[in-house]
């Protein structure tokens, strides 16, 4: 399975970060191996003083697909989760700078915790979902789906054209305005809506 990560999907982040507003999908990849489950601690990686946590909707796909048109790309997926994009901003500015690829910054070891996940039927509207992060019990980051800049739907449709879609791979659909550093001993609570789906600690 792979990770296919969208960047700059809500307005308010890419303006947090002085980024322009994308006129297409903005894509980058994660490798499994930066899966992280069960809720399992993250632990803090030497190689960066400035891990950012990114809380995201998760698409898992469910069939595998290519060059899929809007009108049939809703049944791609059948189940969302929640997910963390933590992203080492030193890193990545660093090879922003340079204008060299930031993989490094997005890729590594259990850079990607995600949540179990739920069917999507349990919702009545796909996009009117709330979702928010607390860190140590205070609310970082809260998003909604209508502020989507691109819909799933659109982002199935244009990622299909490049890169085949396999059942089992998972879309990270873009954070919210609020990301910040983390450090050891922080306590990461996320909610889709008011379920909690993920917890677990920095180490």
């Amino acid at each position: 399975m792979k990770i296919i990560a969208i960047g700059r999907n809500y307005a308010e982040h890419a303006k947090e970060l002085n980024n322009p507003i994308p006129a297409a999908p903005v894509i980058f990849l994660k490798p499994d191996t930066a899966i992280l489950k069960d809720n399992k601690p993250f632990y803090h990686p030497d190689f960066s003083e400035d891990i950012h946590h990114e809380i995201e909707i998760v698409l898992k796909v469910s069939k595998e697909g290519k060059n899929i048109s809007e009108k049939f790309a809703a049944t791609y997926y059948d189940e969302i989760g929640l997910g963390i994009d933590f992203t080492a901003r030193d890193i990545q500015q660093k090879h922003k700078e340079k204008g060299l690829p930031w993989e490094l910054a997005k890729g590594f070891d259990n850079s990607a915790p995600i949540s179990n996940f739920v069917p999507k039927t349990q919702f009545p509207d796909i996009y009117q979902i709330s979702f928010h992060l607390d860190v140590n019990q205070e609310t970082r980051q809260t998003g909604n789906t209508k502020d989507l800049l691109f819909s799933f739907e659109q982002i199935i449709v244009f990622v299909s054209q490049y890169i085949t879609l396999k059942k089992g791979d998972l879309i990270f659909t873009g954070t919210p305005a609020g990301v910040s550093r983390v450090k050891a001993g922080d306590h990461l609570e996320g909610y889709l809506e008011n379920e909690k789906l993920l917890d677990f600690f920095v180490r």
